[in-house]
Formats: structure tokens, C-alpha cells, sequence
């Protein structure tokens, strides 16, 4: 950098090149911003309304933005708010030449980094960036701290804007400080551990240990010696003492995934040691106190289990104090493309690579795909394209279970028929709302009546 000077380890330490999105109305100010951050070694891309820059969002990876405040189509509050729906990770730097307190005030209030002032001095400029670089580098070593140590997941995991998953994040909040039991349902690959895991983090419990089980992994005749322990000698092969998950989490968190394959013996031994909290490592008697939030999930409807005699009535009282039900992705479409952005991050990190964006192409089959994985699915996806080789871009030819041609008897489908079921799932996501569904598209309203004209969709 020729500014302003970082650590080498920073800048190794960072997958780089370091995108800055400039979105400045003024014809004059916006390539002398370019060029100063051009200079310092920053990959930047320019836009002059709020729009266009929220398109290059949907399909490019940035690390930062700055913004003007006050720009043609909308007011820089509002792209910072909606830049933040789509990814948490960007940081945001917004400038004025026209500084209020309360604007200042509202700007940080919904995550933005720094307010600059007009006329910008380039070295406050210059070190407002450096210090972003600066945050972004230790955040990415505590990422791969927490990863290391199996740290609960936290709700910054919980990635997307949509109606539903903001029903969600309520709901774990007015949930989490209570330690109430939560029993979360939903399709395998919603992110049933990640609620879970946020629970935890948001809760008093959050300095003590997040214990996950997957109950359907256990064998039957294990279960009990898992849960709550055993002594030394209390059964062939157990040559050490087992201090058992509940007494582990202590303090903590238990996380029973997939409990409706607990099995039914099983049932109401959980079910003492939830009323007396306290439990009996097997072949002991001594009795030890618990203090243990649980969260279970489960991925088929413990109503059911319960009428077909194989789920307990009362457990299931027990741990269906407060339901969480993660909906299937088919139903949050709108939130693919942050979910997409979100593990390239990821995924940069984890394999060393510079992946930048996603082409429109591949976005729209994505947008287009039915995911009975749902999320995990959706990742899965990603993370193939990587070890196929994608680097800069994830194209539709990084993605073959997208790509693959028709069945027998199918007709091929073209990039007017992706661009319809994309553009008529953003609007049916957003209950027909024309603005808001331009927005998400990255689009004027006056484009998008054109495009819905071209494809045949009603306007109405």
C-alpha cells in the first residue's frame, strides 16, 4: 500500500484483493475516491445510485462500502440497511458533507463502521480503511479460533433477511435470556443447530458449555452411559469413569438433536433427570445436581410420535415449552443469494481462494432449485463448485446438479424461463410488492415492469 502501511501478516493473512464498493452520485468526487483507494491497493468498484450498487451486491463479494448519504434513488440509511440484510460481513463507511448528530447516531446504530465529512480528508479516509482491514483480519482469527474450539454457533450465523427468518431471530431473542426449553422442528438442513447454538449465545448460559448429542447416532444400549455417565467397571469396556454430556454441560447447554429417535426405554429416565435435575452415573449411586438448559430438535412431528406410542406424552410437554420452526429454504428463496455470499466467505477462508461473485446465471438456477437439503444443501453446493476448481466466479458450469441437462421428454429450460420463476419468487416472497421485490432484485421498479411485460408476468 502506498497510503497507509499494514502488517504483512495482515494482508497475507486476508483474502485479498480487498473489495471496497464506492457508491457516490457526484460525477466529479466519485473517481478521485476510486483512485485514492485504488492506490492503496484496494479493488475498487464504483456506482452512482443506491440501486446499482445493491445490484453488483447480489453477485459480487465486497468487504466494504463507502457511501454517500445522499444519492438520487434513496438515502445512503437505506442502502446501508439494506446492504447489511444482505450480508452481515460488509463493513460500512458512510460520508456527508451536510453532518447531523442524529444521522451519525442512526448510521452506527445500524452497523455502519465510520461517518465521514465532507469535504474528506484523504488520511482519515485512508485510516478508516485501515482499520477496517485491521478489524476484519482478527475477526477472521476468531473465527478460526471458535472453529477450532467448537464454540456454540452465534446468531450472526442465522444469515438472511426474509420475513420468516426474521420471525426467527424475535423469537430467539425473547426466548434465549429466559432458559425456557425450546424444541425446534423443521426439515433436515434448516439450521435446527444453529438456533440452537444462538439460543445458548444470547443466553446467561452463554459462558458456560454448548453440549450437542445426536441422539440417532447412539446406540440404544449406550445411550444412558452418553447422558448421564457411568463408573469404572459398571459394564464390559468401560475401563475409565464417564463424567456423562449432562454433567458436562453443566451450567450450560444440552442440545438433543433428533431426540424422536430416543428410544422409548429411554424416555423416562431423560424424563426424571429434566424434573429432579440431578442424575446417576450408571453403575453408581451417587446422585449428582445438574443445572442444564435443554434444546431439543427434531426433524419429523413429535405430535404424531406421541399419537403412534412412540414419543412420551409428557416428555414431550417437557421439551415443547416454546417451538421454533425453521421453514424450508423453497420457502425463503429470497434469502439465497446472502446464504451464497455467506459460505463463499466461508469457503475463502477455508481453502485459500479469491472467489469474488457469482454470475447472474448461476444465481438464477440457484434462485430456481427446489434444495430438498434446504441450507446444508444449499453450502454443500458451493463448496462442490470450489472443489471443481471455481477461483474468481462460481458460474452455472461450477454447479452440475444445477446444470445437468433435461430428463427424458423434458424441454431444456432457457435464461427467460430461470429469469421468470426467479422474478416470480422474489414477488411472491415480498406479497407482490413491486418496490421491494425490485430492491431484492437489484433493479428500478421501471425496469422491473419491463422485464415482468417481457416474460409475461401480470403487472398488476
Amino acid at each position: 500500500m502506498n497510503g497507509v502501511q499494514l502488517p504483512q501478516a495482515i494482508w497475507t493473512g486476508i483474502v485479498t484483493p480487498f473489495k471496497i464498493l464506492l457508491i457516490e452520485d457526484d460525477d466529479q468526487i466519485r473517481p478521485l475516491l476510486k483512485d485514492c483507494l485504488t492506490r492503496d491497493g484496494y479493488e475498487v468498484r464504483t456506482a452512482e445510485n443506491g440501486r446499482s450498487g445493491l445490484a453488483q451486491l447480489e453477485t459480487t463479494l465486497f468487504d466494504a462500502a463507502l457511501i454517500d448519504i445522499h444519492l438520487p434513488d434513496m438515502t445512503g440509511i437505506d442502502v446501508l440497511e439494506a446492504l447489511k440484510r444482505r450480508d452481515q460481513e460488509i463493513d460500512v463507511v458512510i460520508m456527508t458533507g451536510f453532518p447531523e448528530v442524529e444521522t451519525a447516531v442512526q448510521a452506527l446504530r445500524l452497523g455502519a463502521y465510520d461517518y465521514l465529512i465532507k469535504p474528506l480528508e484523504m488520511i482519515s479516509l485512508q485510516h478508516s480503511f485501515k482499520r477496517i482491514v485491521e478489524r476484519r483480519y482478527l475477526r477472521q482469527e476468531v473465527t478460526s479460533l471458535r472453529s477450532r474450539l467448537a464454540v456454540a454457533p452465534s446468531l450472526d450465523e442465522l444469515v438472511g433477511s426474509s420475513r420468516a427468518m426474521q420471525q426467527i431471530k424475535d423469537i430467539i431473542a425473547k426466548v434465549a435470556p429466559t432458559g425456557t426449553a425450546v424444541l425446534i422442528e423443521g426439515e433436515s438442513g434448516t439450521g435446527k443447530e444453529l438456533i440452537a447454538g444462538a439460543i445458548h449465545n444470547l443466553s446467561t448460559r452463554s459462558k458456560g458449555p454448548f453440549v450437542p448429542i445426536n441422539c440417532a447416532a447412539i446406540p440404544a444400549e449406550l445411550m444412558e452411559s452418553e447422558l448421564f455417565g457411568h463408573q469404572k467397571g459398571a459394564f464390559s469396556g468401560a475401563s475409565a469413569e464417564s463424567r456423562g454430556l449432562f454433567r458436562s454441560a453443566d451450567e450450560g447447554t444440552l442440545f438433543l438433536d433428533e431426540v424422536g429417535e430416543l428410544p422409548i426405554l429411554m424416555q423416562p429416565k431423560l424424563l426424571r433427570v429434566l424434573q429432579e435435575k440431578e442424575v446417576r452415573p450408571v453403575g453408581s449411586g451417587q446422585v449428582h445436581r445438574v443445572d442444564v438448559r435443554i434444546v431439543a430438535a427434531t426433524n419429523q412431528s413429535l405430535e404424531a410420535a406421541v399419537a403412534a406410542g412412540k414419543f412420551r406424552q409428557d416428555l414431550f410437554f417437557r421439551l415443547n415449552v416454546v417451538r421454533i420452526e425453521p421453514p424450508p429454504l423453497r420457502d425463503m428463496k429470497e434469502d439465497i443469494p446472502a446464504l451464497a455470499m455467506h459460505f463463499i466467505r466461508k469457503l475463502n477462508r477455508r481453502f485459500g481462494r479469491q472467489v469474488g461473485s457469482v454470475a447472474p446465471g448461476a444465481l438464477a438456477a440457484l434462485a430456481t432449485y427446489h434444495f430438498p437439503g434446504n441450507v446444508r444443501e444449499l453450502e454443500n453446493i458451493i463448496e462442490r463448485a470450489y472443489a471443481l476448481g471455481a477461483n474468481a466466479q462460481i458460474t452455472v458450469a461450477d454447479l452440475p446438479a444445477l446444470a445437468a441437462g433435461p430428463g427424458p421428454g423434458e424441454q431444456p429450460r432457457t435464461l427467460d424461463d430461470l429469469e421468470r420463476e426467479l422474478v416470480a419468487a422474489t414477488l411472491r416472497a415480498h406479497g407482490n410488492d413491486k418496490a421491494k421485490a425490485a430492491e431484492a432484485l437489484g433493479l428500478s421498479e421501471r425496469t422491473l415492469y419491463r422485464r415482468l411485460k417481457k416474460l409475461g408476468l401480470s403487472a398488476a
